[in-house]
């Protein structure tokens, strides 16, 4: 009798854990959008690797390359000249290129003294990844790169190191 109680009793929360997951599943991200809320992002403030505050919220109705990215991480630091060479390419057409990283200022300020980077970067430390999971990081790697459209709505994400003619494939779509 006991065992038939516990084979009834694991049954429906296996029941219910199935009809949870489906939901979850089915639901999550589909309010909104595609569920990947900028709000966060263009209401924060960091230091730029000057150690001057800075908000995000200059660039909202620009179509946004945002990468989040780490000075000890490798891919990330191979990717930056293409990302500089993309900035540059399309800063006269409402695009802006900006790096997000989850470092301290210090680290920033001694990276920029070492390599040319001709985009935006920003200390964010921890929030980043905060910031960098609410718009769909959730394995929390870098490099990690998000194309916000002029109206704020998430294009596309892209996990580890990406490249400009990937970026601009998805970026000549947005652009006129």
């Amino acid at each position: 009798m006991a065992n038939k109680v516990n084979t009834i009793i694991i049954s429906l929360i296996l029941i219910a854990s199935i009809g949870f997951g489906f939901q979850y599943f089915f639901t999550n991200g589909h309010e909104h959008g595609n569920g990947k809320s900028t709000q966060p992002l263009f209401a924060a403030t960091f230091p730029d690797e000057n150690g001057k505050p800075q908000s995000l919220q200059q660039y909202a109705g620009k179509t946004v390359v945002l990468n989040f990215w780490a000075t000890w991480c490798e891919p990330c630091r191979e990717e930056m000249p293409e990302l500089s060479a993309l900035h540059d390419a399309n800063k006269d057409k409402n695009v802006v290129v900006l790096g997000v990283a989850v470092d301290d200022i210090a680290a920033i300020s001694d990276f920029v003294k070492e390599t040319k980077v001709s985009y935006p970067l920003f200390a964010a430390e921890m929030q980043g990844m905060e910031i960098a999971s609410n718009l769909g990081n959730d394995k929390s790697v870098l490099p990690f790169t998000v194309i916000i459209k002029t109206d704020g709505s998430v294009v596309k994400t892209y996990f580890g190191r990406i490249s400009k003619a990937l970026l601009e494939k998805t970026l000549v779509t947005l652009t006129p």
